[in-house]
């Protein structure tokens, strides 16, 4: 059942996913209906379980490309926020059939959904897709520059272009409501180093003393951004028409080496880890290839919504350590 100007009804593909469930309460707590798709592959029900007695809140257990249950909730939804992906860069290495298909046939039957039934689409892609660019910080025109197709490292990157020229295409053939958004390492509480997310698996190292594994020589240097910052900018975006057919970074800007970040883990955790580099071919597999930087221009996302982030990186930290060491049991 759509709802007034006010109240929207969102549906969140990926929602109980990291992020997903972080916008799941975001968008209750305004007041709107959040529907939920998520076949909890990568998700967990622990992230949205203390939703389920909320009467604006509903959840489905399925895939993207059922498309019964994706047709059944798209028809009663105004929004969709569309987070489920492959994720990591673990499950990209191991799983590349996985990963492309996940990304580009769950994209489209997501689009095609959504023009249906005139759904706006905000549509989750990546930093990945600058490839190796070194123009920083990166802008949302910027070349980009891949890797070859041999290394199964870049088949994210590529199925995570093909979505957003998808949902562009889309826009332009159909008048479909798109706004693919670029995420820049999002962190916070609920995110699992599992697949090989960096700041969660520094910190679990760190509180059990185990070594803090460093890959490749540690000078690789990123920004942080916290979950709380990325929900707003997304929520902003998809109630603001002029973002319709825009790609749009989102991130932050301050910067850190890998390895320093692994120095200030151990110095906050207080942690007797030795800090111990691995090479890429022993954490991934052989050839593979990493970006050294990855910042991005926000001046569009600025421009559009009057965004930044609140969070710094230490904040982001000390509240990551005392989600972990709450939850350590």
């Amino acid at each position: 059942m759509r709802n007034s100007d006010h109240n929207k009804v969102y549906l969140i593909t990926g929602g109980a996913g990291f992020i997903g469930s972080h916008m799941s309460e975001e968008l209750l707590k305004k007041g709107h209906r959040v529907l939920v798709i998520d076949d909890l592959s990568t998700g967990d029900v622990n992230n949205i379980s203390h939703l389920f007695k909320n009467e604006n809140f509903h959840f489905a257990r399925a895939s993207i490309t059922d498309d019964i249950v994706l047709d059944r909730l798209s028809s009663q939804s105004d929004i969709i926020i569309h987070l489920a992906a492959a994720v990591g860069v673990q499950l990209i290495v191991e799983h590349p059939v996985h990963t492309i298909e996940t990304n580009v046939m769950g994209t489209q039957a997501v689009l095609s959904s959504a023009l249906r039934y005139r759904c706006r689409v905000l549509l989750a892609s990546s930093s990945e897709v600058y490839g190796k660019g070194n123009s920083v910080p990166f802008t949302e025109e910027d070349d980009v520059v891949l890797g070859s197709t041999s290394k199964s490292r870049w088949a994210y990157a590529e199925s995570k272009m093909i979505d957003e020229s998808l949902a562009l295409a889309y826009g332009l053939e159909y008048g479909l409501d798109v706004v693919p958004f670029r995420l820049f390492n999002t962190v916070g509480p609920k995110q699992t180093g599992q697949y090989g997310m960096v700041i969660p698996r520094f910190v679990q190292q760190a509180l059990r003393n185990e070594p803090i594994t460093v890959y490749g020589d540690g000078s690789q240097r990123r920004c942080f951004c916290d979950v709380r910052d990325v929900v707003r900018a997304i929520i902003e975006l998809a109630e603001n028409p002029a973002a319709t057919g825009k790609v749009v970074n989102i991130g932050a800007q301050e910067e850190i080496s890998i390895m320093d970040l692994a120095k200030l883990i151990k110095t906050k955790v207080n942690s007797k880890s030795d800090i111990v580099k691995i090479p890429y071919s022993d954490a991934y597999a052989d050839g593979f290839e990493d970006m050294q930087y990855r910042k991005p221009d926000i001046g569009r996302v600025k421009s559009l919504i009057g965004w930044q982030p609140n969070y710094s990186l230490d904040e982001i930290l000390d509240n990551v350590i005392a989600f972990q060491k709450s939850n350590s049991h």
